[in-house]
């Protein structure tokens, strides 16, 4: 089996913590990627944002970045944010289908969709994302099983179903309203809240640091939830102090800060430490 460390945490039950990638560049992506080698700290995933970020979806772009990862031995498991969103499925779903498809071609681990609303389409991003005959994603990329450290496409075949991570991100009204047909969809592997659209959605000022009352409430519940279908459950903090207390709260995979985020924060508090001499 290829080295997965984010479905390897997911298999011991232990809390994967991860990073956001916002910008790209083999270098750039290699660098994250080795940041804890050698550490008593785990670093499970690194999640490409395709979405928000300034990282390019087409295949080369992609692809370069998810081989800089996957080239750090024991390193973490790259996933990809598509930009296309959940509301577009069911209504001319071409756009999420060949996003995931590229994603997942270009050798990533797990695939995460946004704004997922119902379980229709929760269920079509299942499809894409998996072969015939549980899916139907198309199968012919003669680069996908280099990035997963398999020798043949065919032995990727084989275990691609088996590994690659659905994660389908809750940040809607309506989203929320379906939360448990989501969770029950055979397939998605597990509910990615996002509480900056989600605090939005509902009527609510984005978190600051933390969500309002009333959303967090909101984000405990969509745990259960997630929790009680037997799918995993993953949350989007900004700092290692919300990761920590996420973790214990049961989450099962949580984001703990992002390239832009850690060089701001390294680099504010080495010139406090500087100034104060």
């Amino acid at each position: 089996m290829a080295a997965h460390a984010l479905l390897n945490a997911f298999r011991a039950n232990k809390p994967a913590f991860g990073t956001w990638l916002t910008t790209g560049g083999f270098v750039h992506a290699r660098s994250l990627a080795r940041a804890l080698i050698g550490t008593p700290q785990q670093q499970s995933w690194i999640m490409l944002d395709c979405e928000h970020g300034l990282l390019p979806l087409n295949p080369a772009g992609a692809t370069e970045v998810i081989a800089a990862i996957h080239g750090v031995r024991d390193g973490p498991s790259a996933l990809v944010r598509i930009p296309a969103t959940g509301h577009g499925v069911g209504n001319g779903s071409e756009g999420v289908n060949w996003q995931i498809k590229y994603a997942l071609d270009a050798g990533a681990r797990g695939v995460l969709v946004p704004m997922v609303s119902t379980p229709a389409q929760a269920h079509e991003v299942v499809l894409s994302s998996r072969f015939p005959p549980v899916g139907r994603r198309g199968f012919g990329s003669p680069y996908t099983q280099e990035n997963w450290d398999i020798q043949t496409a065919g032995e990727y075949l084989n275990e691609a179903n088996e590994s690659v991570v659905v994660l389908v991100q809750i940040e809607t009204r309506e989203g929320v309203q379906n939360v448990q047909a989501i969770a029950e969809v055979d397939g998605i592997d597990g509910l990615f809240i996002g509480p900056y659209d989600l605090s939005i959605s509902l009527g609510y000022p984005p978190p600051s640091p933390d969500p309002h009352p009333q959303v967090e409430q909101v984000i405990q519940d969509i745990l259960t939830v997630a929790h009680k279908a037997g799918k995993k459950c993953a949350m989007f903090c900004t700092s290692g102090t919300q990761a920590a207390r996420r973790a214990a709260e049961g989450f099962d995979m949580i984001n703990v800060t992002s390239d832009v985020g850690a060089m701001q924060s390294g680099l504010a508090a080495e010139f406090e430490a500087a100034a104060s001499a």
